[in-house]
């Protein structure tokens, strides 16, 4: 839906006046804000990312990463993520299109992902801190809990944000509103794997070697 806004009148005095205006487009403004958002979160990250950087090798006697990460695990928890986001990608082929069960479909299979992804970090920390590396055990640790469950509480966000989308799919359809939602939400979660692939590469690979 769009409005028109009076910009300037021209015109002789006393004659008509002629009135130029311009469309305005909700969803360019929800893009820009969605964007000026990631960029906010951008910045959490890089913080996050540098805090490691300088924490990352003090253990404090405590275990390396190279005692407790499984890297094995890790590398199915990052397929996950990224099959997630090849998912998400043939939701959006699938809005573009118009069919919206097609969509729901993908988006389902995108949210198991998500979820499976979520589960083994959950079972990796639970399996940390049965092990007496909890966050309070070293500063390599707590930087290490920070960062990683930060990006975690996101991909959680992620999830419910997506299963908000499809029950709002199923009602109303791929209504103007929904898809625009469904944009904003596929700039997030291809974020979230792009800080994930950082996380993997700067954390867990380059700790498994210390």
């Amino acid at each position: 839906m769009t409005t028109a806004s009076q910009l300037r009148a021209v015109g002789e005095r006393g004659g008509p006046a002629f009135y130029l205006t311009e469309e305005h487009h909700p969803e360019n403004s929800t893009l820009l804000g969605f964007w000026i958002y990631l960029m906010s979160d951008c910045l959490i990250f890089a913080v996050l990312f540098a805090t490691y950087g300088v924490l990352g090798r003090n253990y404090a006697g405590g275990p390396s990463g190279g005692e407790l990460f499984e890297l094995p695990v890790v590398a199915v928890n990052t397929a996950m993520l990224l099959f997630s986001s090849i998912t998400y990608g043939m939701a959006m082929i699938a809005v573009q299109n118009r069919r919206a069960k097609e969509t729901l479909v993908w988006l389902a299979v995108t949210g198991l992902f998500g979820c499976g992804f979520l589960g083994l970090e959950l079972n990796e920390f639970a399996h940390l801190i049965a092990e007496g590396a909890g966050p309070q055990r070293s500063a390599f640790l707590s930087s290490f809990f920070t960062l990683v469950g930060t990006h975690g509480l996101h991909v959680t966000f992620g999830v419910i944000w997506l299963v908000t989308l499809m029950v709002q799919v199923s009602r109303r359809g791929l209504t103007e509103t929904n898809r625009r939602r469904l944009m904003c939400l596929s700039l997030f979660w291809h974020f979230l794997d792009v800080v994930w692939i950082g996380v993997f590469s700067f954390v867990y690979l380059l700790g498994a070697m210390a």
